[in-house]
């Protein structure tokens, strides 16, 4: 399967301890496989950051997935238990790192699932300051069509990303 990842450099080679902390399923190199949603990280993160806007292609052999060799943590849709897991990674206090609903201490070496775009990131925060709760949170995000992501969190989740090409954005 093929993969993108959307920043303001060409990766050439992918360097864990440069990723930032407190992201969704925790610090490690996101990807998607909608190449759209590469191109819109990587025109944000440009924005932020400068540099100039870049799509990195890699093949990921996803078979990797079932043979056990890696930690995995699969969400097939944004339910009660995503929105805890994304929350505990973002929370910069949260402390209980063995908790299997945080991925704090890269537990997990591959996370795959939904994306909490703006949107969902001020549910998320309506939630945990208790103006929403959990049957309110679950409906709204019932409805929504969420792009996917891909986060790698060790050395050998990493192994299994094949540089395939890179481009400019924009």
């Amino acid at each position: 399967m093929i993969l993108y990842h959307g920043s303001n450099i060409e990766i050439d080679n992918i360097n864990l301890t440069k990723c930032r902390p407190y992201k969704d399923f925790g610090r490690g190199f996101y990807l998607t496989s909608i190449k759209e949603q590469a191109e819109l990280w990587a025109k944000r993160i440009n924005r932020i950051y400068s540099g100039e806007s870049w799509i990195t292609e890699f093949e990921f052999q996803k078979t990797v997935l079932t043979t056990g060799a890696l930690r995995v943590k699969i969400f097939y849709e944004a339910n009660l238990e995503w929105a805890e897991f994304v929350l505990n990674n973002r929370n910069r206090n949260y402390v209980n790192y063995s908790d299997a609903n945080s991925n704090h201490d890269n537990k997990y070496e591959i996370v795959i699932g939904p994306v909490a775009n703006d949107d969902i990131a001020l549910q998320l925060r309506q939630f945990i300051s208790g103006l929403v709760n959990s049957d309110s949170l679950i409906n709204a995000l019932k409805y929504r069509n969420l792009n996917d992501q891909y986060s790698f969190h060790s050395e050998n989740a990493v192994k299994y990303l094949i540089k395939k090409g890179a481009w400019r954005n924009g």
